[in-house]
């Protein structure tokens, strides 16, 4: 079981995802945008952070950058969960540090398997 924050400004998306996590017995912790979850992240230390990318303010990629570079939160990876299926975006959410992309709608076993392959 791990602690994993969902970060993203949707409650349909972030119940879904809730639900898949809670099934596989995952705790959760949510904050609502970008700068809630790096603060969040900071202060909670959870094991993963799924990482939508549009939100108001600080968005995903920026935030996804915050947690990755600085040396509190350089170790917890980030999976990038976004409608953005662009190639270009992709390889943007890579360069700011995220271990992981998936495009929703997620699929459970995906988004498990990819968990499953960043904290065993």
């Amino acid at each position: 079981m791990a602690r994993i924050l969902i970060v993203d400004d949707s409650p349909t998306e972030v119940k879904k995802i809730t639900t898949m996590l809670q099934k596989h017995q995952h705790e959760v912790l949510i904050a609502d945008n970008g700068a809630d979850g790096v603060a969040k992240a900071r202060s909670e230390a959870p094991d993963l952070v799924l990482m939508d990318v549009v939100m108001p303010g600080l968005n995903g990629f920026q935030a996804t950058r915050q947690l990755t570079r600085a040396p509190e939160t350089a170790s917890i990876p980030v999976i990038i969960v976004t409608t953005k299926d662009q190639e270009t975006d992709r390889v943007w959410g890579t360069r700011q540090g995220a271990k992981g992309y998936l495009v929703k709608p997620v699929n459970e076993n995906d988004l498990i398997q990819v968990i499953n392959s960043l904290i065993g």
